[in-house]
């Protein structure tokens, strides 16, 4: 019992000091309020605490569910649309719709199954790519205060690579401390209770090109479908229906509070389900339930961790951000590049995202992806022509 417990808790901290800066991040970016955005990240935090819990529960299998990362990062580099943050909350219900309807219609897997890898990874990659610039751009505006953040994420990469990114923030946490304690700032008006920011969702043609179906797709590309081959890797198979069904509701339902969206676990999910939550492969299901319950809690404190992320020092945030990125990009770009043929495509669609150029109210993000297949289905080789016969 203590194994799985110990696993789940490990699992539950590292998914979130390792990226809950990226959420925030995100959600400011495309119009949420300081206080908004608090609700946003209290309400996916309690969304894939509760999802994780009810799917370990009802399957015996340790499924961990976790808000998507790469999502948030593609939140980041989109930015406001037609709309405000109401179209962005109509996206987000909608992609969870979308992921219902996944489960729900095979034929929707399907479509979704012929996207090409390279083309989906490139545009994560593109995406990814102004996120992690954050560090170089901090370090040269803020030194003092970045460089430290920057030291600690280095040698924990060296020495305990697991918790490389939590450190990072241990260590900006040190930083903003430090810098308030020096400018004499007042603590007593942040507040510790969770607040929810109810908004009713709109939805226009650039929260639904520009942010729904981008996030859509990275969600499942990036998400789902690797979350799945972990677990599949590690000898469980999941019940794809049933996680889709949890999964796409969970997300409607915290749309209104601001909450993007929640997903199959894909780097954390190992946490859960491998041997580190002991040997009876039977009983490694409580890890997940013991991994919700820390999501439930730290939720219960965003209101706070926010609020005292606002008064960081500049370069921080963005520093921790970019730090918490950095390995997925990398492997976004190796799969984009994996494949010869489709370097071309794909180094396109990258060049497109990570431009961040908006046209007639769209993100580049879609944009990336239109080209992209554009330019895959341009250079595709064509069946070789029959040679007329001699004679």
């Amino acid at each position: 019992m203590l194994r799985p417990l110990t696993a789940g808790i490990v699992s539950g901290l590292v998914a979130f000091t390792s990226s809950f800066v990226v959420v925030l991040t995100g959600l400011v970016a495309v119009g949420a309020s300081p206080a908004q955005a608090s609700s946003g990240l209290l309400a996916v935090s309690m969304g894939m605490g509760l999802a994780s819990i009810l799917l370990a529960v009802w399957t015996r299998l340790p499924l961990t569910i976790a808000w998507s990362t790469p999502g948030a990062a593609l939140l980041a580099a989109t930015g406001t649309v037609e709309g405000g943050w109401p179209a962005a909350v109509g996206a987000f219900a909608l992609v969870g719709v979308l992921v219902l309807l996944t489960g729900l219609v095979p034929p929707l897997g399907r479509v979704m199954a012929r996207i090409p890898t390279s083309i989906a990874q490139a545009m994560l990659a593109g995406v990814l790519l102004q996120l992690c610039l954050g560090p170089v751009l901090g370090l040269a505006a803020n030194p003092f205060a970045v460089a430290p953040v920057i030291v600690v994420w280095a040698l924990a990469q060296r020495l305990a690579p697991r918790w490389a990114s939590p450190l990072a923030f241990v260590a900006a946490a040190v930083v903003i401390g430090v810098d308030l304690a020096r400018s004499g700032t007042d603590l007593a008006g942040i507040g510790l209770r969770p607040v929810v920011e109810l908004t009713a969702p709109v939805l226009t043609v650039g929260s639904v090109v520009g942010i729904a179906l981008p996030l859509y797709l990275v969600t499942m590309a990036s998400q789902n479908v690797p979350g799945v081959a972990v677990m599949r890797g590690l000898g469980y198979e999941v019940p794809w229906r049933r996680a889709m069904v949890v999964t796409g509701l969970g997300t409607v339902a915290g749309a209104p509070a601001g909450g993007h969206g929640i997903n199959l676990a894909a780097i954390t999910a190992a946490l859960a389900a491998g041997p580190e939550a002991g040997e009876d492969r039977g009983r490694r299901w409580i890890a997940s339930v013991a991994s919700g319950v820390v999501m439930v809690l730290f939720g219960l404190g965003a209101g706070a961790a926010a609020q005292l992320i606002a008064l960081a020092p500049e370069g921080v945030i963005p520093a921790v951000a970019g730090l918490a990125l950095i390995g997925t990009f990398v492997v976004s770009l190796r799969g984009a590049l994996a494949e010869q043929r489709e370097m071309l495509p794909a180094g396109v669609t990258l060049l497109i995202a990570a431009s961040g150029v908006s046209v007639a109210g769209v993100s580049a993000a879609f944009w990336a992806l239109l080209a992209g297949l554009a330019l895959r289905a341009l250079l595709r080789p064509r069946g070789r022509r029959r040679e007329p016969q001699s004679g």
